[in-house]
């Protein structure tokens, strides 16, 4: 059993019943996040789903951090992939009530993972030249997309000891989130994560160049970014499935978690072949 699957009371709903596909470390992250106009997001996600605010405004964040150990199930790590950087620029959102991540763009430097994420996740990954370089007890992170040249290259160093974010806190609300969004041929779906909750100290960041929020026509709003540093988690994540599968009536009470809601094996759909559903509200 995976080291993490003792640690589930700090999620908004169950663990699905069925095994878990995939296990991967997301290592020495910053989360940097930019207040942004909801309805400019709203505009360039899928129409079922519903971007989430906080503090009266939508959200963006570049998160950039190093990707190890990735294998699928119980076998051996993919010693081909090794460790490698990536780079998210992502919003938050919601289906059903179940709120979750959407990536506006991914930039890795692994051809098998871009190609693998996109062919079976409809993840809008970009293969990139990276760097992620740790210095003392932060990092230097360097990101060229080899398709046009778009660039990230920022400096995380955290200050303060770490925490556990606390329930209604901006922390908590960008990053205790268990489930992934993305399009796979006209469907959205959805791919429930899970691992222990975010070790999170704040941190002094600095941007030195970004290309990523214009490549996607995006514009922050006023304001200082929330910046924050995690050391890692280790993750399990499980087969996605169509979101337009899964119902509001279908959406149980948690008992002695009011509020949330749970999606057992039996109302959770296997994974289907994809058809068309509904339009896509941003094109490539």
């Amino acid at each position: 059993m995976h080291s993490s699957l003792g640690h589930t009371t700090h999620r908004p709903w169950p663990l699905p019943d069925e095994e878990w596909t995939w296990k991967q470390s997301w290592l020495h992250l910053a989360f940097i996040h930019y207040p942004i106009d909801a309805n400019a997001v709203q505009a360039r996600i899928p129409t079922n789903l519903r971007v989430q605010e906080f503090d009266g405004t939508a959200w963006v964040g570049i998160v950039p951090f190093l990707m190890c150990d990735v294998r699928r199930g119980n076998l051996p790590s993919f010693s081909t992939l090794g460790a490698f950087p990536e780079v998210n620029l992502r919003t938050y959102v919601e289906c059903n009530g179940r709120p979750g991540v959407w990536f506006f763009s991914l930039d890795a430097d692994s051809w098998p993972v871009v190609l693998g994420g996109r062919v079976l996740y409809g993840a809008p990954y970009f293969k990139a030249s990276m760097s992620h370089t740790l210095e003392g007890a932060g990092f230097r992170i360097e990101s060229v997309r080899a398709r046009d040249g778009t660039c990230f290259r920022a400096t995380c160093l955290p200050v303060g000891p770490a925490f556990r974010s606390r329930p209604g806190s901006f922390e908590h609300w960008m990053a205790e989130r268990y489930c992934l969004y993305s399009r796979v041929r006209g469907a959205t779906i959805c791919t429930d994560v899970h691992h222990r909750p975010w070790p999170l100290q704040a941190a002094d960041i600095q941007v030195h160049q970004s290309d990523l929020m214009a490549a996607e026509g995006l514009m922050a709003g006023e304001g200082a970014p929330r910046c924050h540093f995690s050391s890692g988690v280790e993750v399990v994540s499980y087969a996605p499935y169509r979101t337009d599968k899964f119902l509001e009536q279908a959406l149980l009470p948690i008992t002695g978690q009011a509020g949330h809601a749970s999606l057992h094996a039996a109302q959770r759909p296997a994974p289907v072949a994809w058809a068309n559903d509904e339009p896509r509200a941003r094109t490539a």
